[in-house]
């Protein structure tokens, strides 16, 4: 099963929602900025995640990169 994903980053937290190929909301949920929670909420999904994109207007770099290095 293809599954995409989005996040929507802000200063202290993001939201991550992930998505069937039919568009079906399977999880939405906010988060704090930890890299170790967000990598862990996302671990059930990695495997089927076929895209993720990352929605920020400043310090998307930080999660970009580690998100990449994973």
């Amino acid at each position: 099963m293809k599954l995409y994903g989005g996040i929507d980053l802000h200063s202290n937290n993001c939201v991550i929602a992930i998505i069937n190929e039919q568009g079906e909301t399977l999880t939405v949920k906010r988060l704090n900025n930890d890299m170790s929670v967000i990598l862990s909420f996302l671990s059930p999904y990695k495997d089927n995640l076929k895209g993720l994109v990352v929605e920020s207007t400043f310090n998307w770099y930080w999660l970009v990169d580690a998100l990449i290095d994973t």
